[in-house]
Parts: C-alpha cells; sequence; structure tokens
C-alpha cells in the first residue's frame, strides 16, 4: 500500500470484487477511496467449472466474498458497508449481520468495542427476510436452490487435532467417499491428512499484504470466525471439485459462550457453534445447490465423547496436536506438537487422561501437566474456578470438572500436585452429583448430519 490511512479513523468498508479464473480467487476490499485490498484463494488442480454448476459456483464465490472480508472489516470497523454489485437479499443480509457481529464478539470484547447497531449490511427493500426470532431458521424458509446432482462424496476439513480424525474415521467406517481437505500451509496438518489414507486437497489462501500494513498503522486487531472463512472456501470448493457434503468436527460445546458480558454473549467459537451451521446450512440449499449439506458430524458429542472416540484411535497418537501455537500465522512454534503451556494443551491433556493408560498419555505430551504446580492457573481457568473459561477451542467448564473429578477418584492420579489440590480446595465447594462422567458421554439429538452420513454416528458413540 502506497497511501498512508489511519484504519480506525475510516467511514466505509467496501466490498469491490470477487473473480475467479483457473483455480484462483480474487477477493477485493477497500476502506473509504483507499487501495484495493486483494485475498487470492487457490484451488489446487481446479477442473473445468461444468456449465450447469456454473450459478451456484457464482452464489458461493460471492458469498465467500462477504464472508472472507472480515478479516478485513475488522481493521477499521467502519459504520457503514458498502457492496459494489447492490444490495444483499434479506437472507444473506442476516446471515452477515450474524456472522460480523457474533463472530467478532470476542475482537469487539478484549478492545473495549460495541459492534452492536454498527454492522449492518445493505439489503434489497424488496426481500422479505426468510428468518424470525433471531435468525436461527425458525420461520418459513425460501424454495431451495435447484440440485446439482453433486456426486456423493465428503469433504472432512482436517485441523491437525483429535476432532476432525474422529470424524474421517467415522466416515470410513460406512465406506463413505471421502477427502481430506486443509486451508494453509500446514506440515503438522498435512501430516495428519495423510495419515487419514484419503484422497487430499490442500488449498491456499493468501491475505492481502495491505492489512499487514493496515496492521502497522493501528489497525484495530484481534480474534476473527476462522472456521466460517474456511466454510465458505470450502462451498466454494465443493461446487468446484464436486462433493454433495461439507461435513466439519465441530462439538457439541462450541455453542456455549466463553462469557458474557454488557448484556451480550461473548463466544470464542462462534463460528463453530450450532447457530451458524444452522444459518449457513440454510443459505447453502436456498442459495447454492439443495443437494449441498454442510453439518458437523460430532454435533451431538461433548468434548469428553469425543476424546473417548480417539483414544481408541492410537494411529494418530504421534502425529495429533490441538496446541495452537503450531498453527501461528506469525511467532514461534513449539518444538514438539506440544507446548505444554496453553490452554488448548491442558484441555486436551485433561480430557484425553480418564480414558488412556495414564503412560500412554504422558508419552504423547512428554511431560505430566497435571503435576506441574505452575500450571495451576490453566487449569483453574478450565475449571471456570477463579475465572471464565479461555477463550480457545476448549471444552465447558462443566466437563473439565467431571474429567479432574473422574482422575480425583483414581490412585494413579490422586498425587499429582493439581489433582491433589482439586481434591483439598476445590472438590469440597462443588456438589458431586454434578461431577459424574458418564452424561457427559450420551449424545444429544441436535445435528444437521445428512441421512446418508449418520450411519458414521454409531462409530463415535
Amino acid at each position: 500500500m502506497t497511501t498512508t490511512i489511519q484504519p480506525r479513523l475510516t467511514q466505509v468498508f467496501r466490498f469491490l470484487r470477487a473473480r475467479y479464473a483457473d483455480g484462483v480467487a480474487e477477493l477485493a476490499y477497500a476502506f473509504d477511496d483507499g487501495e484495493p485490498l486483494v485475498e487470492r484463494i487457490r484451488f489446487p488442480d481446479a477442473p473445468a467449472l461444468p456449465r450447469e454448476r456454473q450459478a451456484a459456483f457464482d452464489a458461493a464465490l460471492k458469498l465467500l466474498h462477504l464472508v472472507a472480508g472480515v478479516s478485513y472489516y475488522k481493521a477499521g470497523v467502519p459504520p457503514r458497508i458498502e457492496v459494489a454489485d447492490g444490495p444483499l437479499d434479506a437472507a444473506t443480509a442476516d446471515l452477515l449481520d450474524a456472522l460480523y457481529l457474533h463472530g467478532l464478539a470476542e475482537f469487539a470484547y478484549r478492545n473495549g468495542l460495541d459492534l452492536r447497531g454498527r454492522i449492518s449490511f445493505p439489503r434489497s427493500a424488496t426481500s422479505p427476510s426468510p428468518l424470525r426470532g433471531e435468525g436461527r431458521g425458525e420461520g418459513p424458509t425460501s424454495p431451495h436452490a435447484p440440485p446439482l446432482g453433486l456426486p456423493k462424496r465428503t469433504l472432512v476439513p482436517i485441523g491437525g487435532g483429535k476432532d476432525s480424525l474422529v470424524a474421517v474415521e467415522a466416515i470410513k467406517s460406512i465406506g463413505g467417499d471421502a477427502t481430506a481437505v486443509w486451508v494453509g500451509n500446514s506440515p503438522l496438518i498435512a501430516a495428519c491428512a495423510g495419515r487419514t489414507g484419503l484422497p487430499t486437497l490442500n488449498i491456499q489462501r493468501e491475505l492481502a499484504p495491505g492489512l499487514f500494513e493496515l496492521n502497522r498503522l493501528g489497525a484495530w486487531n484481534g480474534h476473527i470466525p476462522v472456521t466460517a472463512v474456511n466454510s465458505a472456501i470450502l462451498a466454494v470448493a465443493a461446487v468446484l471439485y464436486g462433493h454433495d457434503s461439507i461435513a466439519f468436527a465441530n462439538e457439541r460445546s462450541a455453542s456455549a459462550a466463553t462469557l458474557e458480558y454488557d448484556g451480550q454473549q461473548v463466544n470464542h467459537q462462534w463460528s463453530k457453534g450450532y447457530a451458524f451451521e444452522q444459518l449457513l446450512g440454510e443459505w447453502l440449499h436456498t442459495h447454492v445447490a439443495a443437494d449441498l449439506d454442510y453439518c458437523s458430524l460430532l454435533r451431538p458429542y461433548s468434548e469428553l465423547a469425543i476424546t473417548r472416540a480417539f483414544a481408541r484411535l492410537p494411529q494418530y497418537f504421534e502425529a495429533f496436536s490441538s496446541c495452537n501455537r503450531n498453527f501461528r500465522i506469525l511467532g514461534p512454534k513449539p518444538a514438539d506438537r506440544w507446548c505444554g503451556q496453553c490452554p488448548k494443551c491442558h484441555f486436551v491433556f485433561l480430557a484425553l487422561a480418564p480414558f488412556l493408560p495414564k503412560p500412554r498419555l504422558l508419552a504423547i505430551f512428554g511431560r505430566n501437566l497435571l503435576d506441574d504446580e505452575t500450571q495451576a492457573a490453566g487449569f483453574d481457568a478450565l475449571l471456570e474456578y477463579k475465572d471464565h473459561k479461555p477463550f480457545e477451542c476448549v471444552g465447558e467448564g462443566a466437563e473439565a470438572r467431571a474429567a479432574m473429578y473422574a482422575l480425583s477418584q483414581r490412585p494413579e492420579w490422586q498425587e499429582d500436585a493439581l489433582v491433589a489440590r482439586f481434591r483439598a480446595e476445590i472438590l469440597p465447594q462443588l456438589d458431586a452429583s454434578q461431577l459424574a462422567l458418564e452424561p457427559w458421554l450420551e449424545p444429544s439429538a441436535e445435528h444437521r448430519v445428512p441421512a446418508r452420513l449418520q450411519g458414521a454416528l454409531k462409530a463415535i458413540g
């Protein structure tokens, strides 16, 4: 960027254009009359697009342009949003208003901002909203887009952690045709995807270089709903490569808020939650293709139920990692897949402990995190003891307490520093009747898994 602007003083965020050619999507944005910020997404070995899929592809590409803009909008959070090719139908505007408000709630909380009443995508006055209530698809729905006759195969996003690997093995257990897909260039994710034995698809997302310049100039910065961006990328990929379903591995507890602040729930995982899954899944049916399903295969399950299922998959023990420090764009990464200090390391260790022999778990992490007094504050936050749940993709406080209680009853764990501290200091303050592990292992009936994949649910529970 050659023009110096002050991002926080901008007045308009503009969606300029979305173009696709030869496997590359270009998404352009601008603040005020500033220079375009151009992001590129590369779809490898992209096939020629069948003519009958062109309209669906164009709709998915437009949504990707609008969703990916969240990475740039948050740099200035100006009071006005403009879309170059005109106002949106009400369902699309509803989806984006909800995504930007709730998906940026943590960003707003940490920066002392209130985005309520500020985010408003332009909408056509002639297009009635198919949604009512809080935009959860409870009202009459729009007619579905026509089916495309997409091949019956599934895109399964791989994140390098336990959840997506459980989803892969569940689909494999019913002989499902699936492709392991990921966005970015993480060697760790590539190694996990390779172990699945599935065909792989590695899509590259190149953020506009100007975004980093805006950060240097004092832009607002913070967490964005990256799962929503990846979901929109995969919707384009599903139409392009020919898949009739996108099956994420987002668990039930992703819908639970991290905290409530000033009357608004703040959920670090909002775009992994069920409300967003419903909004996007219905939007794809009405705007892209009636036979393109978007779901989370693990939605009925708690984190503890998923870790129990993962404990039966030893082929991945030496390859997986949920430690977010492996996936930083900038900054150091852990040398051995687990930093042992972050909330994700703490939670995965605690959640796996009831289901794995102790020596096996210590071999995975290379240390005993529960026998280290310096880690007390991190585990306290997971338990929601003296602190709120961390801003990370971790389970609910109640399931962390159930896991810790289970360990406190087992002789091989009782003498470890933080388990002993739990027994002596925290447990007396809790209602033991609320600490059972077993209720967390029961699936919920709430999910959007399409009929042809529902057999995979049995492999998880």
